[in-house]
């Protein structure tokens, strides 16, 4: 007879987490209760105290995990007379290692990565292969290339050019040796686009904003900064490096942040540091509103558009273009690796505060400069989607959106509110959460990935989505049957829609016959949009 405790769970999720499991419900298990109180009654475990040929299926399936759990267990009883080696031998940094592993495993947040090689010829996004057991097709629907300009002709054919005439490395930092015409024409070209004097390249945006915000803050003599409550690890890393004053205020909430800034002295230095669209929630600011607050009260406006930058606006400038405030924003930071299919950050603005973040940030002195490969890519990439095509792929990118939300909200799963590209799907247990990510990668070939503590706070773990312009209809709907049937067999609620009914965004009506109206897809190089269509 199979373990009815077992049978809800994924081969996979089972052999990531089986050491927690044993010690988290095993006493729960008339079969393994026996043999684990046996375990913990003994300072020296032998190898049969817990035997493959038990009657137990649960530890069949995961007898290569045994050694692990009797290790831990032998730790916990023979704490005393190993706190005494350890006064003799020196700290224990392995032991030590293994229990901060542990502990993100008991607790469900212990990250395990995918083994995914996503596929970029012609007609393949948003195609992969999944390692997990052999190579088997999947399609993944978490990605953050969030338009698959990566697998964009145009974009290949620019990073070959730029390998076969510069070659795979920068040479080093730019003030080294690492500096050339593709960083200069890349800033010029991304400044530009968000209609500033100024951009500086970095390797990633985590580091730009880390960098700018860190060396604007120490350098502005007696400054300030108000922080969003949600904002990216990058900021608050730059800002707690700082060691200035820190205000947090309400995440979207310019009442609170006008109630906090207020309080200073309108002479003083301070930066407001902000997100358009959050990264896990899918919210988009009050972008007018917080910049207005900003300014008001003499400070400059720190704006991230990382998840908005090729996404929104007729160029694809982010939130900042598409609601007409990019005046209004005194720094921007964005980032090369999401929707525009590369890799490395920046921020743009004014000429001398540019410079100065140039002159004075450690994140960009001493860091190797981005390789040519890259910088020729990114260009090519914005090139794209600021030009029609660009246009024509955020019309379909939103379309698909609004169709997948729809869908998922029809069939009661607990869409979380969100005006943006982004669809959580809230579940609230990072066991469930883990446990749905699994079976829908090894049973359907769907790879949605688990968010889980501490991406979002304990309590908010969710499945978040991503569809782009290349996902079919087809493609959408067998997702919705696929989880619906996984939903089911892990018997969690169908709650609908998780914001009020009353919500004007969420309730709108969307045209259900777009797939079948539209003569062909107009955007080039896309088969699975031109079978559809």
């Amino acid at each position: 007879m199979p373990c009815p405790f077992l049978a809800r769970l994924s081969q996979n999720f089972v052999k990531n987490y089986a050491p927690v499991l044993l010690k988290t419900y095993g006493n729960q298990c008339p079969v393994m209760s026996r043999s684990i109180n046996h375990m913990t009654e003994n300072s020296e475990v032998k190898e049969d105290a817990i035997s493959p040929g038990s009657k137990c299926p649960f530890l069949n399936e995961v007898s290569g995990a045994i050694k692990e759990l009797k290790q831990d267990d032998v730790i916990e009883v023979n704490q005393t007379t190993k706190a005494r080696t350890n006064d003799l031998a020196g700290f224990d940094y392995d032991d030590f290692f293994h229990e901060q592993i542990m502990k993100k495993k008991k607790e469900h947040s212990y990250r395990i990565f995918k083994k995914v090689n996503r596929l970029a010829g012609l007609g393949q996004f948003p195609k992969a292969i999944e390692y997990t057991s052999g190579e088997k097709p999947i399609t993944v629907w978490c990605s953050n290339d969030y338009l698959g300009i990566s697998a964009h002709p145009a974009v290949k054919n620019e990073v070959r050019i730029a390998l076969d005439k510069y070659g795979t490395g920068a040479g080093g930092t730019r003030n080294i040796s690492g500096n050339s015409t593709l960083h200069e024409q890349l800033e010029r070209t991304l400044a530009e686009l968000h209609e500033k004097e100024a951009a500086l390249l970095f390797t990633s945006c985590f580091v730009a904003n880390d960098t700018t915000l860190f060396t604007l803050a120490k350098a502005l003599p007696g400054c300030h900064i108000f922080s969003d409550a949600g904002n990216h690890a990058s900021m608050i890393q730059g800002i707690k490096n700082s060691q200035v004053p820190k205000h947090i205020f309400r995440h979207n909430n310019p009442e609170h942040l006008e109630e906090l800034i207020q309080k200073v002295d309108n002479h003083l230095p301070k930066i407001v540091a902000f997100e358009t669209v959050h990264s896990m929630t899918g919210a988009v600011c009050p972008l007018h509103e917080l910049c207005d607050i900003a300014h008001k009260h003499g400070a400059l406006t720190f704006v991230d558009e990382v998840h908005a930058v090729g996404l929104y606006g007729k160029h694809g400038a982010g939130i900042g273009e598409r609601d007409n405030a990019m005046h209004k924003m005194d720094v921007i930071s964005g980032t090369l690796g999401k929707a525009f299919g590369n890799i490395g950050g920046y921020v743009a603005g004014n000429a001398n505060l540019i410079d100065m973040v140039r002159s004075y940030g450690s994140g960009f002195i001493f860091t190797t400069s981005l390789p040519p490969t890259v910088l020729a890519g990114a260009k090519k990439a914005i090139e794209v989607l600021a030009s029609e095509e660009g246009q024509l792929l955020r019309e379909k990118h939103q379309f698909n959106v609004k169709y997948l939300r729809e869908m998922l909200r029809r069939n009661g799963f607990p869409v979380e509110h969100t005006p943006s590209h982004i669809i959580p799907i809230k579940i609230g247990d990072p066991m469930r959460c883990s446990a749905v990510s699994d079976t829908l990668l090894a049973e359907k070939g769907h790879y949605i990935q688990a968010i889980n503590y501490p991406t979002v706070a304990r309590g908010q773990e969710k499945l978040r989505l991503a569809p782009t312009p290349h996902h079919s209809k087809e493609m959408m709907d067998s997702l919705i049957m696929d989880l619906k049937e996984v939903w089911e067999r892990m018997e969690l609620p169908f709650t609908g829609l998780q914001c009020a009914n009353e919500c004007e965004f969420c309730q709108k009506p969307i045209l259900f016959d777009y797939y079948e109206s539209r003569d062909r897809c107009k955007i080039p190089n896309c088969p699975q949009m031109v079978a559809v269509a």
